[in-house]
């Protein structure tokens, strides 16, 4: 059961199956840039922020979907990494009855609550009416975020990351062109945009499924195979739920850092969204080495190449560190022109408030590339508890720029969320990877 993850110059073998993670990541966030982008120069700065107020609330509900799937599919690569084969299979059937019974319950409360949430977070009132109808209708669609993140991590568990970005292109490409029919031609403006994203990640879903059962044996669980294994779902959430929770705690300091944002008015609200859709897009090169460490950091453990493991952390940690200095650089040096894309020439005050952004932000991207290794290899070991507690020092971090900064610095405050976040973050993290390191160490 080797794959590129498990032999080979470890680098060489990160970088290759990252390249699909990129490319896929890149185009989940072309999902919601385009749809950014397009309510923003056809139906105006004030869609723009409506759908930006929605940012904390979704990052908190579809932030955990995407980090739990992440949780399962350790459980997966490390038996697949120890050539278990029925016990891939176990854990990816006790999988999917997790996911079942997490989106009926995250549905049902995030459709219910998103207009209640909305106004305590004190969107403004011009903007709630079009922010609650986006949220609505991207958590009526959960299930479909839920699955396909489910499907794909499971598939990377198994050393493919081709498929889940092959996948992603089509919904890509149907996204967009729902979104050009939706808003531009049918005027559905912020409902339109909701609706495309739903309905092209569903798409997504049902392709996912249908390659998993024609070329993915290890995959294919029958009927008589999905009883519910109540220990192996204890297992798969012991790990799982602690990964959604993280990024659940991080989100929730987005949200109070947005309530304060709210405060500033609309623009500050639309340069914040713009500025923070290309930020999105900058990071997911190291987004993506750091998922693929902790695949590699799995398989690998699960095979018993330790040294292998620490090779793999040192080149990975070299290589997202040198992209991000070099894409920060570019990114302030080019702010005018990438936040312009989706605001047009004509709102000068919002393009300098972004320029301000990519300063402060683009500046710290080698905090965050640390972070996103140590975070992830952390996690393919199995070991939660710290970046858990990292996720809170995020939360902290942000919570006391929201409170404390914003008020007395404004828009300018604000920027520094996330980097004092970063910061945060690694502090935690750093004393449980030296303890880890000494640990594997130990073992070679």
């Amino acid at each position: 059961m080797n794959s590129v993850l498990t032999k080979g110059n470890p680098i060489r073998g990160i970088i290759i199956f990252s390249i699909p993670l990129l490319l896929g990541n890149i185009f989940q966030q072309i999902y919601t840039i385009s749809d950014t982008l397009i309510v923003g120069r056809v139906v105006g700065v004030s869609a723009l922020a409506s759908v930006g107020a929605t940012n904390g609330l979704t990052f908190l509900i579809i932030g955990f979907a995407q980090g739990m799937t992440t949780g399962l599919s350790i459980i997966t690569a490390q038996h697949y990494g120890a050539g278990d084969g029925r016990g891939v299979k176990k854990s990816f059937a006790s999988s999917i009855w997790i996911c079942i019974f997490t989106t009926i319950i995250l549905t049902t409360l995030s459709v219910i609550f998103a207009r209640p949430l909305l106004i305590l977070m004190q969107t403004p009132k011009p903007l709630l009416d079009g922010a609650s109808t986006f949220l609505t209708i991207i958590c009526g669609g959960l299930g479909a975020t839920m699955f396909f993140n489910l499907f794909s991590n499971m598939l990377r568990a198994l050393g493919n990351s081709r498929a889940p970005l092959f996948f992603l292109i089509i919904a890509c490409i149907i996204n967009v062109v729902l979104d050009i029919i939706l808003i531009v031609f049918l005027h559905m403006g912020i409902a339109g945009a909701g609706i495309a994203t739903v309905s092209a990640q569903l798409v997504s879903v049902f392709l996912c499924w249908f390659y998993i059962r024609k070329n993915v044996p290890f995959l294919t669980v029958e009927k008589n195979e999905m009883n519910i294994d109540w220990n192996g779902i204890r297992k798969q959430i012991n790990i799982g739920l602690p990964m959604g929770f993280q990024a659940s705690i991080i989100a929730i300091g987005s949200i109070i850092l947005q309530v304060s944002l709210n405060e500033l008015g609309p623009q500050a609200i639309a340069a914040y969204t713009a500025a923070g859709k290309v930020d999105q897009l900058a990071v997911q090169p190291m987004m993506s080495l750091g998922i693929t460490m902790a695949t590699f950091t799995a398989q690998n453990y699960g095979a018993g190449y330790f040294k292998r493991i620490l090779v793999g952390i040192r080149q990975c940690l070299v290589t997202s560190i040198g992209y991000s200095v070099v894409v920060g650089g570019l990114i302030i040096l080019n702010s005018h022109f990438l936040v312009n894309l989706f605001i047009g020439n004509s709102e000068q005050h919002i393009t300098d408030l972004a320029h301000q952004y990519f300063v402060i932000v683009s500046s710290s991207y080698f905090l965050l590339a640390i972070l996103f290794v140590i975070r992830y290899t952390l996690q393919g070991l199995g070991k939660s508890f710290a970046p858990t507690m990292a996720g809170i020092a995020e939360l902290i971090s942000r919570v006391i720029v929201g409170i404390a900064v914003v008020p007395v610095f404004g828009f300018f405050g604000a920027c520094f969320a996330n980097p004092l976040a970063w910061i945060g973050s690694n502090l935690v993290l750093g004393w449980s990877y030296i303890q880890t390191v000494r640990s594997i160490r130990k073992r070679i």
